[in-house]
């Protein structure tokens, strides 16, 4: 067993790793066996949502677009959703409603 002293700056305690010490390592033979989580499990799988998934009636588009530093740190200083900001700022600035 390793040195148990040392496991509270990693914050495991002793009987974490006695809770453990009994998991044996895995062999080629293990990880052959072993299948994807989606195969294993599928309804799970099925169940868990990955992202946001589709707009369904997309409203915005992906562009990239190359803003000066002084810009993007004044945007970004004031919070949260400055990419929506720069959005609104634009429509108010070039009449758009």
């Amino acid at each position: 067993m390793r040195n148990i002293k040392n496991t509270k700056k990693k914050g495991y305690g002793a009987s974490d790793l006695r809770e453990v010490s009994n998991n044996p390592e895995w062999t080629r033979k293990d990880f052959a066996r072993a299948r994807p989580f989606a195969e294993a499990l599928p309804e799970l799988a099925a169940s868990i949502r990955k992202g946001r998934g589709p707009n369904k009636a997309p409203t915005k588009k992906l562009v990239s677009l190359r803003l000066s530093r002084q810009v993007l740190e004044a945007y970004k200083a004031k919070g949260p959703n400055w990419q929506s900001r720069i959005d609104e700022d634009l429509r108010r600035i070039n009449k758009i409603k």
